[in-house]
């Protein structure tokens, strides 16, 4: 039994997201693979090859892999997926992208967002926005599945030693194209990355308010902003900031949440956090029942007495 990993890298290191992953591949028993599909992806073999815990790397280098496009992506694990007992992809945009098709092509059904191994052929994931949990026993005989990576340690990323061997990479399925990509720059931690997060919701009342009173504490804290549905679809914040069900799922050291209610929608995103700290003028919101730390204030006032205390 033998599980691969499909690693998420940008074609130099290994995002973080592998290294939870690998941690829930190693919870199925039996050997750990990754797979880095890319192109020009050497340094990220390395990077991978030291993971602790994995095996084996294989490097599948073409130009066809360089932008991560899921028609290829997916055609190359599934070149090598008849080897393996479980294939599994971190819960990012690109493995949500790329496991429903392997899976449609393997006939097996996908196992989603899986935040606990029970054994190999049966898992944990949330159902109803986190509210319950389901247990998921599989009979198909290459399990795909993709891993919430806030559910799982980080494997250690220095230390092991597998081998790397090279796989030829295949040609491009003419399906897609990769015509440009924006990429938002900031100076701040990445929210799934962020080991501290500060979000503001719809009572900030304006991206003016937003910025004058969560960037501070952002920048006192070296923490990732983020922000609640409704204040990013308020237009006070950016859409990569969104923290939630339909947002980024973070679990950070710290969450600091003010003037953010609590629906069941943010908490799906947030409640796994180590520590949650929620600052609110309605002692009655939802928020104070996963919070750690509760102040029942005027976020306007205590924010920035917050900043100064720091």
């Amino acid at each position: 039994m033998t599980a691969l990993v499909i690693a998420e890298h940008d074609h130099a290191t290994v995002k973080p997201a592998t290294l939870n992953t690998v941690t829930a591949a190693l919870a199925c028993g039996g050997d750990v693979h990754v797979l880095v599909a890319g192109a020009n992806a050497a340094e990220a073999g390395k990077a991978a090859a030291q993971i602790v815990g994995v095996s084996k790397v294989i490097v599948a280098d073409s130009p066809s892999l360089a932008e991560n496009l899921a028609e290829n992506v997916a055609a190359q694990v599934l070149a090598i997926a008849s080897n393996y007992s479980h294939i599994l992809f971190p819960s990012t945009a690109n493995g949500k992208n790329v496991a429903p098709r392997v899976a449609a092509k393997l006939d097996v059904a996908q196992i989603s967002d899986i935040t606990k191994v029970e054994s190999p052929d049966t898992f944990e994931r949330p159902i109803y926005a986190g509210n319950a949990i389901a247990t998921v026993q599989s009979a198909d005989p290459i399990k795909v599945i993709t891993v919430r990576t806030t559910g799982f340690d980080a494997a250690a990323a220095t230390g092991g030693s597998a081998s790397v061997e090279t796989a030829e990479g295949v040609a491009d399925s003419g399906k897609s194209s990769f015509v440009g990509r924006e990429v938002t720059k900031s100076d701040r931690p990445e929210l799934t990355a962020a080991k501290i997060i500060v979000s503001g919701g719809r009572a900030l009342g304006s991206a003016e308010k937003f910025t004058e009173v969560m960037t501070p504490l952002a920048d006192k804290l070296n923490a990732g902003l983020g922000a609640s549905r409704a204040a990013v679809d308020a237009g006070y914040a950016p859409n990569d900031w969104q923290v939630g069900q339909t947002g980024k799922i973070v679990a950070p050291q710290l969450y600091i949440a003010a003037g953010i209610s609590g629906a069941i929608q943010h908490l799906a995103g947030m409640k796994d956090s180590k520590v949650i700290v929620a600052i609110n003028k309605d002692e009655e919101a939802p928020i104070f029942s996963v919070a750690d730390y509760g102040l029942v204030a005027d976020l306007f006032t205590a924010v920035p007495e917050l900043v100064k205390a720091l």
